[in-house]
């Protein structure tokens, strides 16, 4: 079909505007054919390799090498536009130093050392060696002696047969993606609330909203096309749209703001319940009581349950560290804990014991007038007083700010969006505080509707459709389904034709537990996949020493050598975005599929390879036999009897039973869908690669991303997950799920939009969720077990959340704040955005973003180098006093894209004891002139 200038941009204006407001579009405007422009360039739709936005950009290739990359103008997301990474998604892959071999540590003999120096070696030599060590640890440890470190940004199909192989194949669920960093506490809410994982609304949602109120986003740099949105929105209708934005410090946001609401770290908890007092006690004509009454169940839960740290009798722990963790244990309740606390009949100076550390998931239902009498506390003046994080501003005008916060949520004819990232989720009640931005929504009613609701924004490309959809967190299984369910283990060990009980009930170690037992050497084997942990966890110094002197062995598939790669055993070079067929999941729910557009530099191979090819070394009769796992009475049963009885022989490969079955192979290649494109794993790509088996990799002759993709989507089909299946997906510009009939699904929960709901048949909503419905009663104390259980089919629950000290605040010793994330150029620890010579001479280092003031108070100016210390390490940063990010006195901010300035050596790896995610935003720090 050919199609000139005026006709392409008129049929490109025409199919995101039909998508964005879900129209059904003629499939000759949908097609995805590549085309090829007079220069001979090749043009095809992809994604973006960097944040959860998940925006749609053109690849053009020319000669085996991307060539240009450009917005896609029919990608709803992003309507043409990239930021600033966006733009430079080509020149990511080709940095100067790129790997392109195996490198393993080795000694003069070439054989692996651990102090050895790094020599390239083949794909044989590295798989012999993986395998040695692999069955080092499972004869040592059992299967929990090995562990995955996962990503958000595997694609789904990576992240989906790294789960099958860890979890099925050797019965461990120590797997566990660093996506638990950024969005595990939005996950624990959205279950515990809802029943179900994934936001309600979607993007759609900014340009139909009269309010947004950012909540610890900073979307303008971290979601920067979004904001785009949001500024579009507000320049349309300035007089009636609203802009708040509540930080703990000023930032890019604040410059569209109407109202910028600086308060200090952690507080935003009481925040919250000033909003909701207001509701109840002032304007409780606000309240959609017919909403309320209909889909809602107040609820509670645990208060004393740790900070999700190690007991301070670890022996790995110095003095100054234990002054923190010994909270884990007890602490003291502070003055405001004792007004906040009250309602347990606490009181200043008490000991609070941590007594549900082990169940701070408990949760039970209470009554509307329990739930009022929590919230006494939270009055204007007491909240103001508590959250107030800029000493500059008059604490009057901080009460003006928080009245007209409430009374536009509250206004009746209103519509508010809330967005949060890290600034909610990141924190050691982010579980908590997540819970809070619903129970405002849903007193209101004003949540599940278009422009009306509470939407967590994530931060990674397939935080949604890999680390949560998929089930690559430790705990999980596809499709919400988890470890420990009998019934959720059986459903899956029915799709992937497993004996019964071969899937390992406990849950395995999440991803900061990973770290600690690799320490404890608990752990002896680990890879990692798709990310760079060793310098983006918190407590770093910990884990890069453990790494580097006790006995275990870590791999690192990685396409540069970032700190993890450095620190590594083995090292694996792997394929990048473009050079791999894929898909990616972002946080509006929406699927979108890509092609290999190009073939991988050097011989790095795709991840997905590397996964499946491991499998090949190991049989049945190697893991499915009887299995010890701490913790684990009568640990997993012999599964090889029924294995054989299912037609299985115990010589059959991992790779046979789970990847290259009948059904894998029936998905034949050459696909249509792939003519013109390459495909390595599938076809090989005429480089000559030596495979792990040392012998001309030739492909394995069947499509097994589709294969992968479509056993995938029968974990969700008919379960309020369904995917379309994998052609449709390279015809479009991706479907948010559930996709029924062909349609994406733009609002859950509401019967207008989804026939999920409507085939509920409770009203205009149902909350279907499943999971944790039937639930104790009780009141604010604690639940009682006389009264039975509430049965919340198709409702949804308002929590009540009290405010409460983090672990760790600044004191005479270390006297300031320390928060850290990212900014615009730079995505999360630099590995490949520091290879781009733009980028990198935008923002060439992190730097100590501070309050001038401040700078003076510690003996140090704009560009000085200075150490910033905590209980844990210290770290040198050029101190910026006038930079984007504007400090309030009291705090400072570095972020973590530079390795140079590894600022995780000095976070504190306290973490949500319900979601296990880390607090990178508030720990405890002194400045010095270096």
């Amino acid at each position: 079909m050919s199609i000139n200038r005026r006709d392409f941009v008129k049929t490109t204006a025409v199919v995101a505007a039909a998508t964005a407001v879900g129209m059904s579009v003629p499939k000759n405007l949908m097609a995805s054919t590549p085309g090829t422009s007079e220069g001979g360039w090749r043009w095809d739709k992809s994604v973006c390799r960097f944040c959860g936005t998940g925006c749609g950009i053109m690849v053009a290739t020319k000669d085996e090498k991307i060539v240009a990359v450009k917005g896609d103008p029919a990608a709803p997301v992003n309507r043409g536009l990239n930021c600033i990474k966006g733009y430079f998604n080509a020149k990511i892959m080709y940095g100067a130093d790129r790997l392109k071999q195996p490198l393993m540590r080795v000694d003069e003999n070439g054989n692996f050392s651990k102090n050895g120096k790094f020599k390239p070696i083949s794909w044989k030599v590295a798989y012999d060696e993986m395998e040695k060590q692999i069955r080092k640890s499972l004869d040592e440890l059992g299967p929990t002696g090995i562990g995955i470190f996962g990503s958000g940004q595997y694609t789904v199909q990576e992240g989906y047969a790294m789960a099958k192989l860890m979890k099925a194949g050797f019965r461990s669920n120590n797997i566990d993606p660093n996506a638990r960093h950024c969005m595990a506490s939005a996950v624990g809410a959205f279950i515990q609330t809802f029943g179900i994982d994934e936001p309600a609304g979607c993007y759609d949602d900014i340009e139909l909203t009269d309010t947004v109120v950012t909540w610890g986003a900073n979307m303008a740099e971290m979601h920067p096309i979004l904001w785009s949105r949001v500024t579009d929105r507000k320049l349309s209708d300035p007089g009636k749209v609203k802009i708040i934005n509540l930080s703990t410090y000023t930032n890019r946001c604040s410059d569209l703001a109407d109202v910028d609401i600086i308060f200090k770290p952690h507080t935003d908890l009481a925040i919250w319940n000033y909003i909701a007092h207001e509701i109840v006690y002032n304007n409780p004509e606000s309240i959609d009581q017919e909403f309320v009454d209909k889909y809602m169940q107040f609820v509670t839960g645990f208060v004393d349950t740790g900070y999700g740290m190690r007991k301070p009798d670890h022996p790995s722990f110095t003095d100054l560290e234990r002054q923190t963790v010994k909270k884990e244990v007890s602490k003291k309740i502070s003055k405001e804990e004792a007004v906040t606390l009250g309602y347990l009949g606490y009181k200043e100076g008490d000991t609070l014991e941590m007594k549900h550390n082990g169940k701070a998931n408990g949760h039970w239902a209470i009554s509307f007038e329990e739930f009022k009498k929590a919230l006494e506390p939270y009055t204007l003046n007491y909240v103001a007083g508590l959250a107030k994080g800029n000493a500059e501003e008059d604490l009057a005008s901080f009460k003006v700010k928080l009245k007209l916060l409430a009374s536009l949520y509250m206004e009746k004819n209103r519509k508010v969006v809330s967005f949060w990232t890290m600034g909610m989720n990141q924190h050691t009640r982010g579980v908590w505080v997540n819970e809070q931005a619903y129970m405002v929504h849903f007193l209101l009613g004003k949540q599940a509707k278009p422009g009306n609701g509470a939407f967590s924004l994530t931060g990674q490309p397939s935080a949604c459709g890999t680390a949560r959809e998929v089930g690559t967190f430790s705990h999980r299984l596809p499709a919400d389904m988890v470890v420990s369910i009998p019934k959720h283990r059986e459903v899956s060990e029915k799709l992937w034709k497993l004996p019964k009980g071969t899937l390992n009930p406990k849950p395995g170690s999440h991803i900061m537990k990973i770290f600690r037992d690799l320490e404890d050497e608990k752990i002896k084997f680990a890879w990692v996949n798709v990310c760079n942990p060793f310098m983006g966890t918190a407590n770093a110094n910990h884990w890069l020493k453990a790494a580097r002197q006790l006995d275990n062995f870590i791999v690192v598939s990685d396409s540069y050598p970032g700190v993890s790669a450095k620190v590594a055993d083995l090292v694996l070079p792997v394929a990048m975005i473009y050079e791999k067929w894929g898909a990616y999941g972002n946080a509006e729910r929406r699927t979108q599929h890509w092609k290999q557009q190009v073939v991988p530099v050097g011989d790095a191979m795709p991840d997905l390879w590397q996964y499946v090819e491991i499998s090949k070394r190991f049989k049945l009769k190697d893991v499915w036999g009887a299995k010890n796992i701490p913790g684990l009475d009568g640990g997993l049963a012999d599964v090889l009897s029924e294995a054989k009885e299912m037609g299985y022989s115990p010589d059959d490969t991992l790779f046979d039973v789970l990847f290259a079955n009948e059904e894998a192979k029936s998905y034949a290649w050459p696909d249509p869908i792939g003519e013109g494109f390459d495909n390595t794993e599938v076809a090989g790509d005429g480089r000559e690669i030596k495979g792990t088996n040392g012998e001309d990799w030739k492909g394995y002759g069947f499509f097994i991303h589709k294969y992968l993709w479509e056993e995938y989507r029968t974990f969700g089909e008919g379960k309020a997950h369904d995917y379309a299946d994998f052609d449709t997906y390279h015809k479009v510009r991706g479907l948010k799920w559930p996709v029924v009939d062909g349609k994406e699904t733009q609002w859950r929960f509401n019967s207008k939009y989804d026939p999920y709901a409507r085939k509920a048949d409770v009203g205009e909503f149902a909350f279907y969720g499943k999971a944790l419905k039937s639930i104790a009663q009780g009141n604010l104390k604690g639940p009682d077990g006389s009264k039975g259980k509430v049965d919340l089919t198709n409702k949804a629950k308002i929590f009540f959340r009290p405010y409460m000290d983090p672990p760790e605040m600044p004191n005479g010793e270390f006297p300031l704040w320390l928060s850290t994330g990212r900014v615009l150029e730079h995505w999360h620890s630099g590995t490949m955005t520091m290879r781009v010579p733009e980028l990198y001479r935008a923002v060439p280092e992190a730097l100590c973003y501070m309050h001038p003031d401040d700078a003076k108070k510690f003996g140090t100016a704009q560009g000085e180098l200075i150490w910033i210390e905590s209980r844990r390490g210290k770290v040198k940063a050029h101190v910026e006093t006038r930079g984007r990010n504007r400090m309030p006195k009291g705090m400072v901010y570095v972020p973590w894209f530079d390795e140079k300035v590894l600022i995780n050596k000095v976070c504190l790896d306290a973490t949500d004891p319900q979601s296990k995610q880390t607090d990178f935003k508030k720990c405890a720090v002194k400045i010095y002139k270096a």
